[in-house]
């Protein structure tokens, strides 16, 4: 599978060539992409009226270390020079684990 993002003009010529009345095999011949691909494409198209791709790398699982918030800054509260291991661990004995680099990107300046 190819982690690259195709032109969206790409997508939608493929799809307007299967609405023309080429096969989705076809079109993804004509076009050199993959027919798996072609028929993704125009699923998508039918099913949501748009070819564009959903965002790419987006964040879903900063909301778990939102959630703990409250604890964090009270941690902190009580001893403000807290390394980021020591604060992960402190977390970890209340059974919530983070990475290093997540409270980083927590604490980090917007």
């Amino acid at each position: 599978m190819s982690s690259r993002t195709l032109s969206l003009d790409l997508l939608e010529r493929v799809v307007a060539a299967v609405l023309y009345g080429l096969s989705r095999r076809q079109a993804a011949e004509r076009f050199g992409v993959s027919p798996a691909s072609a028929v993704r494409w125009c699923a998508l198209a039918v099913t949501t009226g748009s070819t564009a791709a959903r965002p790419r790398g987006r964040d879903r699982l900063s909301h778990r270390i939102e959630a703990q918030a409250r604890r964090i800054h009270a941690l902190i509260a009580g001893k403000d020079d807290l390394t980021l291991a020591e604060t992960r661990n402190h977390l970890a004995d209340d059974g919530h684990h983070f990475a290093i680099g997540t409270l980083w990107r927590f604490f980090r300046p917007s």
